[in-house]
């Protein structure tokens, strides 16, 4: 049975995927009517992983004694996986409607649905060589999807983000070539697979300094996040799966596994390779939420948002704590959760009305209530107030870090402070503009304003009342949390 589940999750996307490039479809309703069933089928096979409890280890491909594709659901993987099989299915319906007239309809389709599959894989990965394999195998199908426009821009920017996750995978890849050629090639587990520093300790933190930017890429770690800004060209369901679900968060897992289950934090630990990442990402939340203020573009302010959240999670992490870890997982649900939200409105508001400055949203909360209203509760959640999801995620790294007692998590919680401040900054110029326009407003300038429609509303609607709900309810994911950081 797990067996057939796993490969449900993984290969029913990829399958089907591959059928939408390869077949021809008579209309687009054809075509978009079988992406949301295949992307609900595995998310349904997913949830039945989950519910059940299935631990079980599947062997896929065993090419040698210690190369193999190895899929095995641990709690890490079972939190990241629920996120994946949570959010693609709403992400689908909302595709189905931004996407109403585009051209090269299979394409797009086709490579949303493999994206799904293979970031599956990731969550299910058993070991080290599986994921990284996945890793790279999202970069190769996320890549049409940015391209997808075909303008000068969207050209452009695919090239970028390929060169940059291309030279992180190289990064990436040396640093799992020192753990397999040292015996720590096995299956993900608590504490690592590296039982000593075989080189010594210098060595050992310079090769997991590589893979923490290698897969850091991903993750937008400064000075390696620049190609984040250049895919907000895409097309918003793209953007926003790549900001908020499969990319950013794939990069930040892979961080952990790296971290938690195949170095181990009792090696890195007090090291100077776990200060230079405490300080990277530290540092990474104050520069994102700086340009994010700077932003006059409305998506490129949620993009620099991302680069700044992300680093929380990489923060929670670097503090190699079970507390951090657990920190770390639940800012990846919250910010999955709300970020997708945030883009969901902006790519409404751009659909629907052409709107892309954060100027020209004056007054719109008006003409467009229930896409605002979801945003306000995105930005609430965002900047951490109570009694939303992002102030329970934010409240758990604050307690870890204090609970580590460095000076260098102190540091990084001044970083996070000033933040959240800005966040704050940042999200409700964005509120103020569309509910309480300016004195010379007249409403002439939204005149033509309308509402999105129902396939847009409703996931937003959805993942508005989740932001709140699992604020306000927070114990079972905090617990799955801490079961998946092994408390």
């Amino acid at each position: 049975m797990a067996r057939l589940l796993y490969l449900i999750c993984i290969f029913l996307p990829l399958l089907s995927g591959t059928a939408i490039l390869i077949f021809r479809f008579r209309s687009a309703r054809a075509l978009k009517i079988l992406t949301v069933a295949c992307i609900c089928a595995a998310s349904a096979a997913a949830f039945a992983v989950l519910s059940a409890d299935i631990r079980e280890t599947v062997v896929f491909l065993p090419f040698s004694r210690t190369l193999s594709i190895v899929f095995r659901l641990d709690g890490a993987g079972r939190f990241f996986l629920g996120i994946v099989a949570a959010l693609w299915p709403m992400t689908a319906l909302y595709a189905c409607s931004y996407m109403d007239g585009s051209s090269h309809l299979p394409l797009f389709f086709g490579f949303f649905c493999i994206s799904y599959g293979i970031t599956a894989g990731i969550a299910l990965a058993g070991n080290l060589f599986t994921m990284y394999v996945f890793y790279e195998l999202l970069t190769l199908s996320t890549v049409p999807l940015v391209i997808h426009p075909l303008t000068r821009d969207a050209i452009r920017a695919a090239k970028i983000y390929f060169v940059y996750c291309m030279g992180g995978a190289a990064l990436g890849f040396a640093s799992m070539l020192f753990l397999l050629s040292n015996g720590a090639g096995g299956m993900f587990v608590p504490g690592g697979t590296l039982s000593s520093h075989p080189y010594g300790t210098d060595i050992t933190c310079l090769f997991y300094l590589l893979g923490f930017l290698g897969f850091g890429v991903k993750a937008a770690i400064f000075p390696l996040y620049a190609w984040l800004p250049e895919v907000s060209v895409a097309p918003t369901p793209v953007t926003a799966l790549l900001h908020a679900v499969a990319v950013v968060k794939a990069g930040a897992f892979a961080v952990m596994r790296l971290t938690y289950n195949s170095y181990g934090t009792a090696l890195l630990s007090g090291t100077w390779a776990q200060y230079t990442v405490m300080m990277l990402s530290a540092f990474t939340i104050f520069f994102g939420a700086s340009r994010a203020v700077k932003a006059i573009h409305f998506k490129r302010r949620l993009v620099y948002s991302t680069v700044a959240n992300l680093s929380y999670i990489l923060f929670a992490f670097s503090l190699m704590t079970p507390a951090g870890q657990q920190a770390g997982l639940l800012h990846m649900a919250a910010h999955a959760c709300t970020k997708i939200l945030a883009f969901f409105c902006a790519g409404a508001v751009l659909h629907f009305n052409g709107l892309t400055m954060i100027g020209e949203l004056e007054g719109i909360g008006k003409k467009m209530p229930v896409t605002f209203a979801c945003f306000t509760c995105a930005a609430l959640s965002l900047t951490g107030i109570p009694p939303f999801t992002g102030f329970v995620s934010k409240w758990h790294i604050l307690t870890a870090a204090a609970g580590l007692g460095s000076v260098y998590a102190y540091i990084g919680t001044a970083f996070l402070l000033a933040g959240a401040l800005l966040s704050a900054v940042y999200m409700f110029t964005v509120v103020l503009h569309a509910w309480f326009p300016g004195s010379g407003f007249s409403g002439l300038s939204v005149e033509h304003v309308r509402e999105a429609d129902w396939r847009m509303l409703l996931p937003m609607i959805l993942l508005a009342a989740g932001t709140l709900l699992c604020g306000v309810f927070s114990g079972p994911i905090v617990s799955a949390a801490a079961a998946a950081a092994g408390m």
